[in-house]
């Protein structure tokens, strides 16, 4: 793996009983099984590969509001403080720093997108600040040019991928849950039409409860029970390039390339939206229900090559319990880079803070962008599986709001009252077309 990451020691010994058992070690899942944890249930964390190894430190690393679907910004607003939480409950350090997001534009038609999304964020408590071309460029200054407008979002920041995960899953563990790394989940055993075991390759651990976190990988395990779960995959590439000593801003987004520092000092360097697409038969499969999404976002989306098939996860074949999966053959999902889209980024990168430019890239990686047809992801009981939770398909921003996502399953699972409203996320509604409720952001 090219990307840096905080490997953990976890359990060799695989439980034979839990509460719950959440099956996938990214941000949502690690959130998941901490939040089961602190309400006292004894709680099985197992992953395929390494805790955090996919999509959970292979982003950008954004913890924000701003720009938010309205579907979303509950829980990202809620984000934020679980963020801030989670550090002072546990002393663990995920990077979390409300450092707040600028964005910077010479485009008139998306400064008024932008202003538009503030009023409507003054609706949802939410405070964003819009900048003239002055205040623009003097807190751009560090791009050396003039701006016409921009946004600044100072309760928004940014947490480390590197860390997050593995600390959620520390956490974890020092609340007595168990975590069992390269430890690939299977399939699930049911008695009476309601779950009762979950299967993986060390044995299986008898349940009334499980959560499925799995990313990328969704669709593909959710066949094998016989639930349809229409998602399809992005891959994404991020440059990286060493500190520098000039002073840069912490999280820049502009339409050309967008600039995060990481805890470290080194800066994540990304063009927003940009991706290629790897043809699989599973993408065949669900190509009409994401006809929307691909109607909204098509110039920034590119035909790309076998990684899709190579990665594995969106096959549509069926798999034996008591034989060797795709997940245990792929471990960890790690797609080759873009070369075109690293040449592409750090010349925009340099071209927009010259700083960078001289310090020269360290390395590159790819990672697996998991959408749905509406850009939204899908979490609720699955109704043909009592006991079974899906959280999947959060579509490149699962990150920021992990938290508040881990929270609100717990909620679900415990029959708590919702932290805020599940309704947006009911995967019932990808029995619908997606026209005209594909995310603006």
């Amino acid at each position: 793996m090219a990307q840096p990451l905080r490997l953990i020691e976890t359990s060799s010994t695989l439980p034979r009983h839990a509460d719950a058992v959440v099956i996938g070690g990214g941000i949502i899942g690690v959130f998941t099984a901490y939040y089961m944890a602190r309400r006292g249930l004894s709680v099985a964390l197992v992953e395929k590969g390494r805790i955090g190894a996919e999509q959970s430190s292979r982003n950008w690393g954004w913890c924000r509001q701003q720009n938010r679907d309205a579907r979303e910004l509950p829980m990202a607003t809620r984000s934020l403080d679980l963020w801030q939480q989670f550090a002072a409950d546990t002393g663990e350090d995920t990077g979390f720093n409300r450092c707040g997001l600028l964005y910077l534009s010479d485009d008139e038609d998306e400064i008024a997108r932008w202003a538009k999304w503030g009023e409507f964020a003054k609706t949802a408590g939410v405070k964003t600040h819009m900048l003239s071309g002055r205040d623009a460029s003097e807190r751009g200054r560090a791009t050396g040019r003039a701006w016409k407008g921009g946004v600044f979002s100072p309760s928004d920041g940014t947490a480390d991928p590197s860390k997050a995960a593995p600390a959620v899953a520390a956490a974890l563990m020092k609340l007595g849950g168990t975590v069992n790394q390269n430890c690939a989940v299977r399939g699930i055993e049911r008695e009476g039409g309601r779950l009762a075991g979950v299967v993986t390759e060390a044995g299986t651990i008898r349940t009334r409860m499980a959560v499925y976190a799995g990313g990328a990988w969704a669709s593909s395990f959710l066949r094998q029970l016989g639930i349809r779960f229409p998602q399809a995959t992005v891959r994404q590439t991020i440059v990286r390039v060493s500190s520098v000593a000039e002073r840069l801003p912490a999280a820049l987004h502009t339409a050309r390339v967008s600039v995060t520092q990481r805890s470290d000092g080194s800066y994540n360097l990304a063009i927003s939206g940009r991706g290629r697409v790897d043809p699989t038969a599973q993408l065949l499969r669900f190509a009409p229900q994401f006809l929307p999404m691909f109607a909204k976002r098509w110039r920034n989306v590119f035909p790309g090559g076998l990684e899709g098939i190579r990665g594995g996860h969106e096959t549509l074949a069926r798999w034996r319990l008591d034989a060797p999966t795709p997940m245990e053959r792929v471990r960890v999902l790690d797609p080759r880079p873009d070369a075109a889209a690293v040449k592409q980024t750090f010349h925009r990168a340099a071209e927009l803070l010259p700083a960078l430019g001289r310090a020269g890239i360290a390395n590159a990686w790819a990672g697996f962008v998991d959408s749905t047809p509406d850009g939204v992801p899908g979490i609720g009981e699955v109704p043909q599986i009592p006991g079974f939770i899906l959280a999947a398909g959060f579509s490149g921003h699962g990150f920021g709001i992990g938290p508040g996502a881990g929270h609100l399953i717990a909620d679900l699972a415990t029959g708590a009252p919702p932290i805020f409203d599940p309704a947006p996320y009911n995967p019932a509604r990808f029995a619908k077309s997606a026209w005209g409720q594909v995310a603006d952001f």
